[in-house]
């Protein structure tokens, strides 16, 4: 896409501030001392996934580990604990990886199952806010925090975490780092190796809370009042 009158528009831009157009690149610094970065530094992922199965606690999110093979038979627990009659999906190619496509066909046999429709538009935000369940897979998982960081696209509506009363994020073991950092690292780095974004990163916490009033945690304020992390070896 071309960009329309970009000079013009930065030369007056740069006028108002009162100083001259910079036209040079930014250097990134590299600082001497990044104790961002020593935070569970020399953690293994099976340590890393201890610190996020603890962590769960803390957020009021239920951990589950399986195996892939086993995969289908743990969602199915978690969906019969919250009595789920309804659940929307991403359109993952991660589906069929992971063997969900057979399970969405099985459980359509009971239950009303949506898989993101990029042709219905806002119709998913519609269906997503009547739903029981959401389900959708972690693309980076923050262990310091217990975060999953959803890229959301076509094939994978924001409202799917958001919407629904409760909300199921599949986490493949290897997308567990330890903190933020490293998480804005792989998404800058694969911003410079020209992977194209997605429309939004959405990073989620367990489920909606809000602790404004006398630092009282309360849970459900504006989106799922119960989350689940299924961590998948």
């Amino acid at each position: 896409m071309a960009i329309q009158n970009r000079d013009s528009f930065l030369s007056n831009l740069a006028a108002n501030l009162g100083r001259p157009q910079k036209r040079e690149a930014v250097i990134r610094p590299e600082y001497s001392v990044q104790p961002q970065r020593e935070v569970f530094k020399d953690y293994s992922t099976e340590q890393l996934i201890e610190v996020l199965k603890e962590h769960c606690k803390v957020i009021h999110t239920d951990f589950v580990r399986t195996d892939k093979s086993d995969l289908q038979a743990a969602l199915v627990k978690v969906l019969e604990g919250y009595e789920a009659t309804s659940i929307i999906a991403s359109n993952d190619k991660r589906n069929q990886e992971y063997g969900l496509d057979k399970t969405y066909e099985e459980l359509s046999k009971e239950m009303d199952i949506h898989l993101w429709d990029a042709r219905l538009g806002k119709e998913n935000q519609v269906i997503a806010e009547r739903t029981d369940v959401g389900i959708s897979f972690s693309d980076i998982t923050l262990a310091e925090s217990g975060t999953v960081a959803l890229m959301t696209n076509k094939d994978n509506g924001r409202s799917i975490s958001l919407m629904p009363k409760c909300y199921i994020a599949i986490i493949p073991k290897e997308t567990i780092v330890p903190r933020m950092t490293q998480a804005a690292s792989k998404i800058h780095k694969d911003n410079e190796n020209g992977t194209i974004p997605p429309s939004s990163i959405c990073f989620v916490t367990g489920p909606s809370n809000s602790a404004d009033i006398e630092m009282n945690l309360i849970v459900g304020v504006h989106g799922p009042v119960k989350v689940t992390y299924i961590v998948v070896n």
